[in-house]
């Protein structure tokens, strides 16, 4: 996996999500092929639960959903990451933040076996 992928997933699981933001955007600016949506929606996740977190709903839906637009593309698994449980929770997470009800926890990052297959569209 990409060292900076892998330190945005990591800095991720410990929500730090302003600074796992900063780390792929690192990764993302450079990239121009298919890999760079998939950067821009753990981005977009990212962005979401920090904006929840601080107190704007408002904002944490809009950027979950651009994530999840833009995940949908790199099912089931895509570089390791376990695309597919990432879009499913994030999910979870915006039908609740939207029916204001609490989110309990914020879900992971999953990285996926290294037997399991990437797909991009």
């Amino acid at each position: 996996m990409d060292p900076l992928l892998r330190q945005g997933v990591d800095l991720f699981n410990r929500g730090e999500y302003f600074e796992c933001h900063e780390v792929l955007e690192l990764a993302w600016t450079p990239e121009r092929g298919p890999r760079r949506q998939f950067l821009q929606g753990l981005i977009h996740v990212a962005v979401g639960f920090y904006h929840h977190r601080r107190g704007n709903p408002v904002g944490a839906c809009r950027q979950l959903r651009k994530a999840l637009r833009k995940l949908a593309e790199y099912l089931p698994v895509y570089e390791g990451v376990d695309t597919a449980r990432l879009h499913g929770d994030a999910a979870a997470v915006l039908a609740l933040i939207e029916s204001g009800r609490a989110v309990g926890a914020y879900p992971r990052v999953d990285l996926a076996p290294e037997r399991a297959v990437s797909f991009h569209a």
